[in-house]
Parts: structure tokens; C-alpha cells; sequence
């Protein structure tokens, strides 16, 4: 290997730490593939493990396709991977999409120009052409049977496989009990009783995960006999209500990873004290055809916009005061005052078994929270949800941001900073720039 190419790993390594030593070697040692250059995001996947003794496990991965204009999406088989009972949906309609397993030579010839000649792709006919300014949803369903990914080990299972995805979940089976994890995941359980973990993979490569499980044994009869025969305990004493401001036990333990609410910040030149901003959501709940977006107290909104994701459509959007929602009892999902001011965005209400994606976008204006402290800009905000991102004004360089983040340029030249945030409360980022 050549001395810069060394040097090069060598940082990468100090940088994303022990935990991906052994996976960050074996992918710099190699050349980027080239179905790496994708055009899709709001990647998510979901493992549900099989029988162990099958080498068998069923994915759900959902995927955004975002170039305008395209007709297919093109899913890589796994090499090494033997797949079965695949199935394609439309997130919008629920409605299945046909689809056919092709050769790389034919997924190249149909447009996916950077196809893997020595790879099979399952080619999907999506039900429209992804729009212009929007964007196309698919649940691609399928089972694989990999033994050196899902393997037994003694008493134990093991799921050892690298993950480019960036939002992942692996279920057990049912009786299994969870031994290890070396990827930091939210540990959950589902409602029939099944073990998973889920995480967000921050880092730019693959993320090395490996899970162990063990049977849940049974008690035996000599157990189960000598806890008959153990008096019985007092009642606990009731837990003490939580504050009505803090989030319910349910909230914090739903999965952070599979929440798809995202947000970028634009900051405006600082002594505007304004910052441009879009947050995509979607939504499922049948009969729900509004969204209510109650402006942060100290803010002020101008400029509300909306959009249909999945056609590319406007929406129509109106700012009301919280007195007349009150007054038309309407749910907005959080309380408010006569004085509060609410965005409200009309759509057409969702269907059991659909889907909408939707994009606000408005102006905020908070001198509280954006201003200038000498000759440095300071922009001072809690970001709740999972994946944030906040760009620079034109002519500006970061000085600080007390939360770490992935720091790109735009196109036009910009800082961009993303910030995931794979816990269930807020993030207080303290972000300062200069100008250049």
C-alpha cells in the first residue's frame, strides 16, 4: 500500500475509534464500489431474525428514490446472499410495484449507469416518475439466507454483518435473550415479545455490527416449586407521577432510528437575526389531513410553504392564532394559548394502509437565539429530532459548535453542519462562525 494511502487510513482509524479498527482497515484496503454512488435517501432496515438453524432472516428496507425523472429503482442483491418471497410497495399508496431480479449488465442498460457488473439487482417499475422537487417511497421486502452472517456459535446465535445503512434495527427471535452488542444501540422490546436493537450509524463506513443472543430457558419444576414456597413480598410502593413536562415512559422507548422526522437550518446574514428552514415528516395516521406547527415562543415565522413530497404538489398553508383553534377544538398536538401562533397545513387526509411525506419550509426570526457577539455569529438552539442539519450564511467559517457534527460544503460553497442525534431527548447546540 502505498505511504499516503497508509497515512490516510491511519487517520480514519483515530477517528471513528476501536469500535470499527477492524472494519475501517478492510474497507480502506479496497476500492469504492461503485453501486455506492446511489441516488435515494432516508435509508432505514430492518433484520428480523429466523429459525437459527435456517441462516435465514427477513429485511424490510425502506428507501427514498430522489432523481427526478427516473422510472426504475435498482436494489443490489448481496453477494454471498441467497434472497426469496421479495416484495415491493409504494409507501404513498401501500399498493405492491412489479419488479424483476436483472443482471448488473441489465441494470446498466436500463439506467443504472454505475451498476455492478458482477452483481443482481432487483429492478422495480415504480407506479410514477419521481417528481421534480419531490420524491418516490418503497418498502422493498425480502429474505435472505446468509450463513456467515447469521450463525450459531455453542449456546449462541450470532448476526455479524457490516451495515452501510445508516438507520438499522435487528429483532431476535422469539425466546431469545440478548448477550452482546458492540454497536451502542437502543435496546427495545416488541409488542409479542421479541428482543431488538436499533441505532444510527453516524460514521461514513460501514458499521461492523455483531449481536449475540441465548435461549431464554425454562424454569424448572424444582424452581418454579421453591418460588411457590417464598413468602410473599409487600406490594412496591407507587412510583411518583412524572412532571407533566416530561416525556412519557412510551416516548423514550420508541425507536429513535425509525423516526422520520429530519430539519435543515439556513441562516441568513446574522444581523437579521433570521434562519430559513425545511423539516420533512411523514404522515400515516388514517383520517389525519392537517399539520399543526406551533412557533417556539421568542420566534417569530413568515413565509410558510408547503409540499406534497410524493407528487411534487404545493399545499395550501395559513398562520392562525391559537384563540381560533381553541374555538374550533382542534387537535394540534400540543398545548397552547389564545396568543400562540400556529402554521396549519392542509393535505389530503391519509388512508388506512398510506402515507404522505410532507415539506415545511418557513422564515424564523429569533434575536434570542441568533445574534451577533462581537465579531462572531452565535446561533443557540435545541434540536429534538433524530437528523438535523444547520448551514452557514454565504461568507462565513465555523469557530465552534458545542455538539459534534459532520461538517460538508455545499454546492454553492456553504458550511453545512449535520447533527444526528440517535437519543430520545433534545441537543443543545451552541454553533459560533466568522466571516471570512
Amino acid at each position: 500500500m502505498p505511504i499516503a494511502a497508509r497515512r490516510r487510513q491511519f487517520v480514519q482509524l483515530s477517528v471513528f475509534g476501536a469500535i470499527l479498527l477492524a472494519f475501517a482497515w478492510s474497507a480502506s484496503a479496497q476500492p469504492p464500489s461503485p453501486i455506492l454512488e446511489r441516488h435515494e435517501g432516508d435509508d432505514y432496515t430492518r433484520y428480523e431474525l429466523l429459525d437459527p438453524e435456517s441462516a435465514q432472516f427477513k429485511i424490510m428496507y425502506e428507501v427514498t428514490a430522489t432523481r427526478p425523472g427516473d422510472r426504475f429503482y435498482f436494489n443490489v442483491i448481496r453477494k454471498g446472499s441467497e434472497a426469496s418471497d421479495e416484495a415491493v410497495f409504494d409507501r404513498m399508496t401501500g399498493q405492491p410495484l412489479p419488479w424483476k431480479v436483472v443482471s448488473g449488465a441489465e441494470a446498466r442498460a436500463a439506467g443504472q449507469a454505475n451498476a455492478d457488473l458482477e452483481a443482481n439487482y432487483i429492478q422495480v417499475t415504480l407506479a410514477r416518475a419521481v417528481p421534480a422537487g419531490g420524491e418516490t417511497r418503497l418498502r422493498i421486502d425480502k429474505t435472505y439466507r446468509d450463513a456467515k452472517s447469521y450463525y450459531r456459535d455453542g449456546d449462541r446465535i450470532v448476526f455479524a454483518r457490516g451495515l452501510g445503512i445508516r438507520r438499522n434495527a435487528v429483532v431476535l427471535p422469539a425466546g431469545y435473550e440478548l448477550v452482546a452488542c458492540n454497536v451502542p444501540s437502543q435496546v427495545l422490546t416488541e409488542r409479542d415479545g421479541r428482543i431488538a436493537i436499533s441505532f444510527l450509524n453516524a460514521y461514513p463506513v460501514e458499521a461492523p455490527l455483531v449481536v449475540k443472543a441465548r435461549p431464554l430457558t425454562t424454569p424448572s419444576t424444582a424452581a418454579i416449586a421453591a418460588a411457590a414456597s417464598t413468602p410473599a413480598r409487600a406490594p412496591a410502593r407507587p412510583v411518583p407521577a412524572a412532571p407533566a413536562a416530561a416525556p412519557s415512559l412510551a416516548s423514550r422507548l420508541s425507536e429513535r432510528a425509525h423516526q422520520d422526522r429530519e430539519i435543515v437550518y439556513f441562516l441568513q446574514q446574522p444581523d437579521s437575526h433570521a434562519f430559513a428552514l425545511y423539516h420533512d415528516y411523514t404522515e400515516s395516521r388514517p383520517g389525519v389531513g392537517a399539520y399543526y406547527n406551533v412557533v417556539r415562543a421568542g420566534s417569530r415565522a413568515s413565509n410558510p410553504a408547503a409540499r406534497l413530497l410524493d407528487t411534487g404538489a404545493e399545499l395550501k398553508v395559513e398562520t392562525l392564532k391559537g384563540s381560533e383553534l381553541l374555538a374550533a377544538k382542534a387537535d394540534v398536538g400540543e398545548p397552547i394559548t389564545p396568543e400562540s401562533e400556529v402554521v396549519v397545513i392542509r393535505f389530503p387526509a391519509v388512508q388506512k394502509g398510506q402515507s404522505a411525506r410532507l415539506r415545511i419550509s418557513e422564515t424564523y426570526t429569533d434575536a434570542g437565539r441568533y445574534y451577533m457577539d462581537g465579531d462572531e455569529l452565535v446561533w443557540d438552539r435545541s434540536l429534538g429530532r433524530p437528523r438535523n442539519a444547520v448551514v452557514l450564511p454565504a461568507g462565513w467559517y465555523v469557530t465552534a459548535s458545542s455538539i459534534p457534527a459532520v461538517v460538508t460544503m455545499t454546492e454553492d460553497g456553504r458550511v453545512r453542519l449535520d447533527y444526528d442525534n440517535p437519543r430520545p431527548d433534545e441537543i443543545a447546540v451552541l454553533l459560533k462562525g466568522k466571516r471570512r
